[in-house]
């Protein structure tokens, strides 16, 4: 379990990813030598990653939610081959091993390299069910952090944070969009989001000042935003589940910020198909899961039905890194848990 400043560094690094450990140490009242100890044995420990991701909708991009149904034999190999690909993130096993869940993200505009859906899934032979599910609208995840995750400083440290951030910069950042120049950024960002501007001007053959100033004009943007993945069984998170709920759409607005607000809840998105909202719950034990199923999701009679996936094992999250490397290596091993 994670002590109090380990729980602050979280914080800390949810309000600003690229935070220096000088601030981050000043704020929490302890030395930067101490704040990157801290951070290294967090990250080999609890798979604690900064990523820097590009807003969708920005970037052109549309998410599928897709869920794969597989022979057990072949369920695990299917699941590492989506891991690999470029286009995919939040690849998971659930149900007892043989559903594979997943985000596959495509060109909004012409469609012509979605060969994952168009292709490559309806030609895998030992696939026994697919379904894919549009993602409309997030409601909890992406840019908006799971609660229990940034619980920890109070008000005033919080807004230090939030100043020193905005006036990090030395002039007023310009709101820009995303374009084609930004690939290579996007790409080292998503592998750490915490580079150093020399390491990515290294990457994408700017200078530093300028890898700053576009940096700086993307977040202003909205364009791109800074995630912070880390493993949820350290927050005593050891039960996850994915929610599928079907809820007639003249309540679906209000039952999606009801559940936004849930402590229990990492993920919320509206989606297509014949349920169409999704959530991801992450509850202490199976007991904690079901008070949460029978009592909150109970509660709420704007949802007609509701189908409950075990998650078993996050094989990839947003980063292309995986993040529980060590117990995939170790197929004996209990089954992984990360943040979401």
């Amino acid at each position: 379990m994670l002590d109090d400043l380990d729980r602050a560094l979280i914080h800390a690094l949810h309000i600003d990813g690229r935070a220096p450990f000088s601030r981050i140490a000043a704020v929490l009242g302890v030395s930067p030598q101490t704040v990157a100890r801290r951070y290294r044995r967090l990250r080999t420990e609890a798979s604690l990653r900064v990523v820097g991701l590009p807003d969708p909708h920005q970037a052109g991009q549309t998410q599928w939610l897709v869920r794969l149904t597989a022979a057990a034999s072949s369920a695990q190999d299917l699941a590492h081959a989506l891991v690999r690909r470029r286009d995919t993130s939040w690849v998971k096993l659930t149900s007892g091993g043989t559903e594979i869940v997943a985000i596959i993200h495509t060109p909004t505009e012409g469609g012509g390299s979605n060969s994952l859906l168009l292709r490559d899934i309806p030609r895998t032979h030992t696939m026994t069910a697919v379904s894919a599910h549009c993602i409309l609208h997030t409601y909890l995840g992406g840019s908006t952090n799971w609660r229990r995750s940034v619980d920890t400083l109070d008000e005033e440290q919080q807004r230090v944070l939030r100043e020193q951030e905005a006036a990090g910069t030395s002039y007023a950042p310009v709101p820009r969009q995303l374009t084609d120049g930004d690939a290579d950024l996007l790409v080292a960002l998503k592998k750490d989001g915490r580079a150093t501007h020399a390491e990515l001007a290294g990457v994408t053959g700017w200078s530093p000042v300028t890898v700053a100033r576009r940096l700086a004009d993307l977040q202003a943007g909205g364009a791109v935003f800074f995630d912070v993945e880390v493993d949820a069984g350290h927050f005593g998170a050891n039960t996850r589940a994915l929610l599928w709920m079907s809820v007639s759409p003249a309540h679906l607005e209000n039952v999606a910020a009801a559940l936004a607000g849930h402590d229990e809840l990492a993920y919320v998105a509206a989606t297509t198909g014949p349920t169409n909202l999704v959530a991801q719950a992450l509850c202490r034990d199976p007991a904690d899961l079901h008070r949460y199923l029978a009592r909150r999701l109970g509660s709420l009679d704007a949802i007609h039905t509701l189908e409950t996936s075990p998650v078993l094992q996050n094989l990839k999250a947003a980063s292309p890194i995986m993040t529980d490397m060590a117990r995939i290596r170790r197929p004996s091993a209990a089954p992984a848990r990360s943040r979401t």
